[in-house]
């Protein structure tokens, strides 16, 4: 079927930069919004849960940690799911799951019936559009593929800054049934964003004179491991998984932190809308600064640079005692937040390749399942412990700083740069299982093409490659 040959990745699809793949970008600018803006924006509801089930905040917590669990555990699933029937009929199944969630939970009688309705359906549906959106993305942009990732992360802040003050307005006009019940109908534009998924074939060619007897074809990995025989992967894997142990925590708790200090809720919810402000320009911003000749081969470090950033923020933010002093926290957080969300995809993308960022993905958010599902509850169980927010927020910022620290030394300390290139770094090397499928589909002229772009930035594209066999 047509979608499997996307996701096979054929070696004679040139990515296109654009044209139809402007639109896939618009559906996964929607689809990253409400997979990573839902799990922060149901938030706003988590007081008057509080006080309709009689749990504590421990207990709240589990809503956004179940939905970040499902986005990320199910990986390993999405990509089977992915290679077997393609992108676009695995999201707008979920599409449907991911509303259905929603309007279940909106009739929950216990906390119990919106961990299973509102965390695991809602966010296995979130799961079967997220992956796929991305994997489509990456079919369509290589050259623009920085700013791509920098544009559809962008949904997330864009989604965030619409949600939340949108989920306050709906609970204190239909309570929050009612507000479950409205954003579950919202879900179901997952299905549309689903239908611009048209897959990427490659260009028709005439057919031979004679046919030579067929060979047969060659059975397709629903599930490459093979990945963690790369050691640029592997140090990937564990400093993500590190990170997200703390990365979600702050836009979880910080509007509970303002109503704590004696802010309104219609204030205090106004936090997360000047995150997400911010953030809505961090990442484009950092997208266009990734895409750059002299950035692209450096982007590792851009990465680890930028979950320092997030780091430092969150310590030095754990110390505001008033309304203001989150309001500067949230600007820098959302600067911070925007360029790990802009980087963190294209990091991926660019250490395993195309062929293999289907399988990679899924097994990487699976991965990093555990620590996002214990992540926001531990930080709770911590605020449930102390009542003190401040301790909550340098937990995640240590958390988040480690990462920042693994994947520098790692990098800096255990992958060789290649011989010949002292300019060279550690993405370039990563990424020339990549350059290597380009060079050979399009610059088959001779045996050391698809090896000797090793060494030149990506973002240079052919014409450097030619330049450098020459």
């Amino acid at each position: 079927m047509g979608g499997a040959v996307v996701d096979d990745g054929p070696p004679g699809v040139k990515a296109p930069d654009g044209g139809w793949g402007w639109a896939v970008l618009a559906g996964c600018f929607v689809i990253t919004g409400f997979s990573y803006a839902f799990p922060k924006a149901v938030s706003v509801f988590f007081k008057e849960l509080i006080h309709e089930f009689d749990v504590g905040y421990s207990d709240t917590a589990w809503i956004s940690s179940i939905l970040l669990a499902m986005l990320y555990g199910t990986g390993p699933l999405c990509s089977v799911l992915v290679n077997k029937f393609g992108c676009r009929p695995v999201m707008m199944v979920g599409g449907l799951f991911a509303s259905l969630g929603m309007i279940l939970a909106s009739f929950a009688t216990s906390i119990m019936h919106i961990y299973l309705c509102g965390g695991v359906i809602t966010g296995l549906g979130l799961a079967l559009n997220f992956q796929p959106s991305l994997i489509m993305l990456n079919r369509y942009f290589s050259e623009k593929r920085p700013l791509a990732n920098g544009l559809a992360a962008a949904g997330s802040p864009v989604a965030l800054c619409c949600l939340s003050p949108l989920g306050q307005v709906l609970q204190y006009q239909y309570g929050w049934r009612g507000g479950f019940l409205i954003l579950g109908g919202m879900l179901l534009n997952c299905c549309a964003c689903g239908a611009l998924m048209r897959p990427l074939l490659p260009s028709g060619k005439p057919p031979a004179p004679e046919e030579k007897e067929p060979q047969p074809k060659e059975k397709k990995k629903l599930l490459d491991f093979s990945v963690f025989r790369d050691r640029g992967f592997v140090i990937y894997t564990v400093a993500a998984s590190v990170m997200v142990l703390g990365l979600f925590v702050p836009p979880v708790f910080v509007v509970n932190y303002a109503k704590g200090l004696g802010n309104e809720d219609t204030k205090s919810a106004l936090l997360l809308t000047i995150l997400g402000f911010v953030d809505m320009f961090a990442r484009p911003a950092s997208g266009l600064v990734a895409g750059t000749k002299w950035m692209r081969p450096r982007i590792i470090y851009l990465f680890s640079f930028s979950m320092l950033f997030n780091g430092c923020t969150d310590l030095v933010g754990s110390q505001a005692d008033n309304y203001m002093g989150l309001v500067v926290f949230c600007i820098f957080f959302g600067m911070s937040y925007g360029m790990v969300g802009a980087l963190q995809f294209e990091v991926l993308m660019a250490i395993v390749g195309t062929e293999k960022f289907s399988s990679a993905i899924g097994l990487v958010l699976l991965m990093e399942a555990i620590a996002v599902l214990v992540g926001p509850p531990g930080a709770g169980r911590l605020l449930d412990a102390t009542h003190q927010y401040m301790h909550v927020f340098l937990l995640a910022g240590c958390e988040v700083t480690l990462s920042a620290i693994i994947i520098f030394l790692a990098n800096f300390f255990c992958i060789k740069r290649p011989q010949g290139t002292p300019e060279a770094n550690v993405e370039m090397a990563s990424c020339a299982a990549e350059r290597e499928g380009l060079y050979r589909a399009e610059n088959g002229r001779n045996g050391n093409a698809a090896v000797e772009p090793a060494g030149e930035e990506p973002s240079e594209g052919r014409e450097d490659g030619r330049r450098s066999s020459e």
